[in-house]
């Protein structure tokens, strides 16, 4: 079943936590944050031992396929899509599976964020090879990770409990529980059977219709009328009717309604979401002031702060900063508000600054 196996990448969100660094045509996925290779490429790169470059397919947005296709030139142009619309993550992973399986009607496929960080590489493909071959007998595969901390910002799956971290084998999910606060965090931890939801999915490409004729039908009756992608209209009518599709995550939509679902409870794969600056900060190497940089950084009675500037900057007194310059923006943070930064490319389009977007 390998060669029927097949790897959606998505890739459209805009990471506007990294503002000013990430911009609608510079966007999270295809900066360097860690080393010289970018979120994608780091992304397709650890998939390629297991989903070959000819089987991976991306979805993005206009702004952002070319610079992709630029970073991954082993990936065949015509599999680097571009959404004529932001529609959320269900009718992004529709779309794949519509075209795959007009390709392949025994496609299997795994979906998987751009902008993620896993540092054991090796410790991953396991489970992304088990996952495949548990969707190849099931519907719904997903993967779940060991929880490190209390969490507010994920959503977390519930496995049985006595669950055992790092075994390949299918547990039955017993439910999806949305982003908690911060009681319900530590509740989820102290419990020891609730995982962090990854966003990585597993299936056949059929069941993804099947399930989104089921729950989302008129998304599904949209997509399901497309042409082949090698005909010359597939561009016009996907513009045409994409707009129109339902903007709905695939948690919503379809993961959260399935009976049966199976997981996988990962274990240490050094996985990230790099969500913020702060996770750029947590993961960067820090002196002995507990400062991390990228650049040159004078330093006087100053810690905990993350500078990432092209020029000499220099610290005096201050404390858990994110200092992020560039040619046309200076963003200046506390790194406990680095979530909030979001915030400031709002009030930017609020104001109609699309120099700054």
């Amino acid at each position: 079943m390998a060669n029927h196996r097949y790897g959606l990448i998505m890739a459209g969100g805009r990471g506007t936590r990294f503002w000013p660094r990430s911009r609608k045509r510079n966007a999270k996925q295809v900066l360097r944050f860690f080393g010289e290779r970018t979120l994608i490429q780091q992304t397709v790169a650890r998939l390629e031992p297991v989903i070959p470059p000819e089987n991976i397919w991306i979805i993005t947005n206009e702004f952002l396929q070319q610079e992709i296709r630029k970073q991954l030139p082993q990936v065949p142009k015509r599999q680097i899509l571009a959404e004529p619309a932001q529609r959320n993550t269900a009718p992004c992973i529709a779309l794949a599976a519509q075209i795959l399986s007009t390709i392949d009607p025994e496609a299997v496929m795994g979906v998987f964020p751009a902008d993620h960080l896993i540092v054991k590489e090796n410790q991953f493909r396991k489970f992304v090879r088990t996952a495949f071959r548990l969707a190849e007998e099931q519907s719904v595969v997903v993967l779940g990770i060991q929880p490190r901390w209390a969490e507010t910002g994920y959503g977390y799956i519930e496995f049985p409990k006595n669950v055992a971290a790092g075994k390949l084998e299918a547990l039955p999910v017993a439910s999806f529980r949305e982003k908690p606060d911060a009681r319900t965090a530590a509740e989820f931890l102290e419990r020891g059977n609730f995982y962090w939801n990854a966003g990585m999915f597993f299936w056949r490409a059929a069941s993804v219709l099947e399930l989104m004729r089921r729950h989302q039908p008129k998304t599904a009756t949209l997509l399901a009328g497309l042409p082949g992608i090698e005909t010359k209209s597939f561009a016009k009518e996907l513009a045409a009717v994409y707009p129109l599709c339902e903007n709905i995550s695939v948690d919503y939509a379809i993961i959260e309604k399935v009976q049966g679902v199976a997981g996988l409870a990962v274990d240490d794969i050094g996985w990230n979401d790099v969500g913020s600056w702060e996770a750029v900060y947590d993961l960067a190497s820090k002196d002995g002031q507990a400062n991390a940089r990228n650049g040159d950084l004078i330093l006087e009675d100053s810690r905990g702060n993350y500078i990432d500037a092209k020029k000499t900057v220099a610290l005096v007194g201050v404390e858990n900063l994110v200092i992020v310059d560039t040619p046309d923006a200076l963003l200046i943070a506390n790194r406990s508000r680095v979530q909030d930064v979001s915030k400031i490319v709002k009030t930017l389009e609020k104001n109609g600054r699309e120099d700054l977007l």
